[in-house]
C-alpha cells in the first residue's frame, strides 16, 4: 500500500521536503503545511524534559575531549599540601602513566610556585593548576578536556 502511495503521489506531481504536512482522505492528497522537524534530544533522569543545546553542546565537548580532575589535599590548619597530588582523567584514548606522572608533576610544581596568599585563595589556585594543565595536556595530545581541580581539605 505504502508503495502504491508513493506512486501515486509522484504521479500527481506532490512532494514532500521534511516537515511538510500531508493530508490524505480517500480520494484525495494535499500539502497542508509546515512543522518544525529535527532531532529532540530527551533526558529522562527524573522528569522527562527537552534537553538543552548548551547541555548538548557541554555533553559533546566531554565526549570528545575528556576531564581531567587533579585532586590535592590541603591541612585545613597549616595551609600545606598534605601529599603528592592525584590525578583522574577519563574518556582520554591515551592511557598513559607518562601522562599521568607528568601531569601530577606539573600541579606539584605549579603548587611549589605559588605564594602563600595565592594558595589560601582557592579559586585563584584551581586557576593556575587548569591553565598549567591545560597547556600541557593541548600540547602533548591536541585534546582540549575539562579540567576540574579539587581540593580537598582534612
Amino acid at each position: 500500500m505504502a508503495r502504491s502511495l508513493r506512486a501515486q503521489l509522484h504521479e500527481r506531481g506532490l512532494e514532500l521536503s521534511h516537515g511538510e504536512c500531508l493530508d490524505l482522505d480517500a480520494q484525495s492528497a494535499e500539502k497542508t503545511g509546515k512543522i518544525t522537524v529535527g532531532r529532540v534530544c530527551i533526558d529522562a533522569g527524573g522528569s522527562i524534559d527537552v534537553v538543552e543545546d548548551v547541555v548538548i553542546r557541554d555533553r559533546q565537548h566531554l565526549s570528545e575531549g575528556g576531564i581531567v580532575l587533579p585532586i590535592i589535599t590541603i591541612n585545613k590548619r597549616s595551609g600545606k599540601v598534605e601529599n603528592s597530588p592525584e590525578i583522574v582523567m577519563r574518556g582520554f584514548a591515551v592511557d598513559d602513566p607518562q601522562m599521568i606522572a607528568e601531569s601530577r608533576q606539573i600541579v606539584q610544581r605549579t603548587l611549589e610556585s605559588s605564594s602563600a596568599e595565592e594558595k589560601a585563595d582557592y579559586g585563584v589556585i584551581k586557576e593556575k593548576i587548569r591553565t598549567d594543565l591545560k597547556r600541557y595536556i593541548q600540547k602533548s595530545t591536541s585534546r582540549r578536556p575539562l579540567i576540574m581541580p579539587v581540593i580537598l581539605e582534612i
